[in-house]
């Protein structure tokens, strides 16, 4: 009996010191900074102003401030690549082959990118109302 029990083969999980643990490291401290970025765009939101932000031209005028934008572009810029690297790791724990895997990678960065271009674009446009 104790001699099956030592000749079973374990396979353990290795740690990629690559590339997947390089995209791990980014989501966690990510992770770590939207923790501290959201408290600070609740406070920001629900906290500093009176009566809340309940019309558009009053959005307009709260984004106005330069440390309120830089928060919520630095929101942006953060919560996006920790988005895309959690649906990334979704996707690929469906098991893809290696050439679906390199064009879910090239999709999902090209539409990080848009997503965080767009978003800079949007909120200099709304600086400028």
């Amino acid at each position: 009996m104790e001699q099956a029990i030592t000749d079973r083969s374990v396979t353990r999980p290795t740690v990629d010191g690559g590339a997947a643990g390089a995209i791990w490291i980014i989501q966690a401290i990510s992770g770590l900074l939207l923790i501290l970025l959201l408290g600070l765009h609740m406070i920001a939101h629900h906290f500093v102003v009176e009566g809340g932000l309940r019309t558009f031209s009053d959005v307009v005028d709260y984004v106005s401030n330069p440390v309120i934008f830089a928060l919520e572009v630095l929101f942006l810029i953060i919560v996006t690549p920790h988005a895309i690297l959690g649906l990334r790791a979704v996707l690929l724990d469906l098991g893809p082959g290696k050439r679906t895997a390199q064009v879910i990678d090239w999709v999902l960065a090209i539409v990080g990118l848009a997503a965080i271009g767009y978003g800079i674009w949007l909120a200099i446009a709304l600086q400028g109302l």
